[in-house]
Order: structure tokens, then sequence, then C-alpha cells
């Protein structure tokens, strides 16, 4: 949201501000406003449900999928945002300006739960308005000063990454495991389009992601169609041309047993082409050889980083895992890579979720995976490596 231009005043127009002394002017936040936020919405809300923890720290996690010096954190981030520009909408029902704690509580609310705009303000005692004032506020925020938590990593970084891999695995050289999910919506009749509609007849925008062991996401791409296929999506990513242009994954060669060596690479399900960076599973019909049949299930137990990692975000941030009503597709990216960086942010504070928080199911729930039949000569090659050397040991 762009701020408001400054209207240029006249000789006129400034006499009379002048003269009248008594012009209202918004005060800037002061935390003392609202000391007691979080009283008043335990107080109200703490007996809404059967599975609201009684403790209130695990109630406060329970509603914001934060612990309070998480919360605290994300607080210092948007700070000078949320202070800087405070409309005089954005008041309680009382008529007293919002602190920034409760303006962050209330966009983590809406994000966590999912819950309409209503029914939001409904538990922090502010109006549908408010509610979407600054949720907007927080996400554009946030997109800005917590772009340190969602980074491709240096490459001392890089190395820790793969040691962790290759220790939990076995895959040596190993830099992540990559997957993708989509985020349903319905359109107005207006912009439907079959772009738009994937192959379960669903009105969706895709998000790819690629994970490291934690489960944090080193490279997000979205606002692409959910109708476009899984390889095409990777082939439309930043990543892909980086990769293709050996500007990413390119770091030193390992030299393993017996003469075999492997580049860089990250791991994907058979929905993706098998290149020489991203390695890809022996499809079940060219399971003859003990060889490939261990290797599938090494592979297997490191891409499941990646189903995990979805599972968790769209189950901390619900709002990507309900049918969004009508979005602005121009939005919708920014309101994706803000529910990715609080996920890192989480990681990054050693904050632990609730443990009933990740969807029980697949994150993709519905959809069929999908084949890619592309086999890259070189990419062949790498795997054949892997799987030798995997078998060796």
């Amino acid at each position: 949201m762009a701020p408001l231009k400054k209207s240029k005043k006249t000789k006129k127009s400034s006499k009379k501000l002048k003269k009248n002394k008594s012009v209202s002017v918004v005060p800037v936040e002061r935390r003392v406003n609202e000391p007691d936020w979080w009283d008043s919405f335990w107080h109200k809300n703490s007996t809404t449900g059967l599975l609201i923890p009684s403790n209130e720290e695990e109630g406060f996690k329970y509603f914001f999928r934060v612990a309070k010096k998480t919360f605290d954190y994300i607080c210092s981030l948007v700070r000078e945002d949320l202070v800087s520009r405070p409309p005089s909408g954005l008041i309680n029902i009382e008529g007293r300006l919002l602190s920034v704690e409760k303006q962050v509580a209330i966009a983590l609310r809406r994000l966590a739960s999912g819950e309409s705009q209503v029914s939001v303000g409904a538990s922090f005692g502010v109006g549908q308005s408010t509610v979407s004032q600054v949720t907007w506020r927080f996400i554009e925020a946030l997109e800005e000063r917590a772009k340190h938590h969602l980074k491709w990593p240096n490459s001392d970084r890089m190395e820790q990454i793969k040691l962790k891999f290759e220790a939990l695995f076995g895959l040596p050289n190993c830099c992540g495991a990559i997957d993708s999910t989509h985020i349903i919506m319905t359109l107005p009749a207006v912009e439907t389009s079959d772009d738009w509609c994937d192959q379960e007849s669903n009105y969706s925008m895709f998000l790819q992601g690629i994970v490291d062991h934690e489960m944090r996401f080193l490279d997000i791409v979205t606002g692409w169609p959910g109708g476009m296929s899984v390889s095409r999506l990777l082939k439309c990513s930043g990543f892909f041309r980086l990769c293709e242009a050996g500007d990413r994954l390119n770091g030193s060669i390992r030299t393993l047993s017996e003469g075999l060596e492997t580049r860089e690479f990250i791991i994907g399900g058979g929905a993706y082409p098998l290149l020489p960076w991203l390695i890809t599973p022996y499809e079940n019909n060219n399971l003859s050889s003990s060889m490939c049949t261990n290797f599938n299930a090494k592979h297997e137990d490191a891409r499941s980083l990646g189903v995990r990692a979805f599972s968790q975000l769209k189950g901390s941030w619900r709002i990507l895992n309900k049918v969004m009503w009508r979005p602005d597709k121009r939005k919708l990216p920014s309101i994706i890579l803000v529910c990715c960086l609080l996920h890192n942010i989480i990681i990054d504070n050693g904050d632990q979720l609730h443990p009933d928080v990740a969807l029980s199911g697949h994150h993709d729930s519905g959809y069929g995976e999908q084949c890619c039949k592309q086999i890259d000569p070189m990419g062949e090659t790498v795997r054949e490596t892997l799987a030798k050397y995997l078998l060796q040991k």
C-alpha cells in the first residue's frame, strides 16, 4: 500500500491553519494506550473451544503460533512502520488507538486461523475494516523488514546443510529438498480463466519452496497460476535460471569412494524433471535392482522434509489452507511470502510449534502427484553415481 501523496498547500489554506489552533492530529502510538490487550483477549477467548490450552503461555502460542519472546521480536521488526503512520481508523471499540502489539496480534491471528475478518475483529473488539487495514499494514512491513530470514545460504552455511543431509540421509553434497503446493481460492467470474483452473478444477495459485534439513525455506516462488504443471513452474522460477546459468548449486565437487564424485544438487519428486542439479527418484517400473530400490528409500526420506515443511506451513498459517474468497491476485503473493517468513522466524528463534498445528494429511490433499518424463542424461549420471555410492555404504 503506497503512502498518501502530500498535497500542496496554498497560501490561503496556510493562513487558515495558523488561525485555527485546534487542528486535530493523530497521536503517535504509545504502549500505555492498551497495556492489557492480552488479558482482555484471553479472558474473552480462552473458553471458546475445547482444544484451547488452559495454561496462558501455551494458550498464547495456540492463538498466535509463536511464543511471547518470538512475538516481541516480530513486534520489534515492524514497530517503526506501524507507529510511523497510524491512521485514525485504527482504534478499538472504546476509541483508544491500537498498540503495535495489538496490531501484530490481530494480523497473526488472521493469518493463523484463516477465520473471517469479522470473526477475528470480534475476538479483539475491533471492526472488520480495522482487521483488514492492520493485516495488510503488517504484511507490507514484515515483507520488507524480515527479508533476511529467507535467503539462499552463503558457502559456509551451505556446507553445514550438506553435512546434515549426509548425516541424516546418506546423501553427499545435497543442498535441500524442493516441493510445491496449491493455494486454493474462489475468483469472480470476470477473473476466471483456464490458467488459474488446476488439475482438480480448483482455482489456485502455486507456491514452490526449497527447504533445508530443519525445514527452513531457502527459496520460494509464488504468484504463478495453479493450472500450469510443476515442471513448468520450476522453469519459470529465478532459481531455475540461476542453476542453468551455473550461478547456483555451483559449489565444490564432492569426491566419493572408488573415484566416484558428485556435484551439488537438490532433490525433488517425480513431478520434477531429472536434471544434473535436481535429482528425482527412479520410476517404479525401473525398480528391478536393489541399487534403485535403496536409492529411492533414501531419497524419499530426504524429500519428505519438503512435504513436512509445507504441512507445517499450511497448518500454522491456516489462511493458506482454506479456500480464499476472491483474493487480490496481486497481493496474494505477499501474504504467502509473509507466512513463509513467519515459518522461518519460528525456526530461527528456536521456537517450538504447538504439536497439533501441522496438517494431519498431505499439504495438497486431493491432488494426485504429477509425473514428468523429462530426463537429462547428465542428471541420470549423477543419480546413478549416488545410487552406487549409497549401495556401497
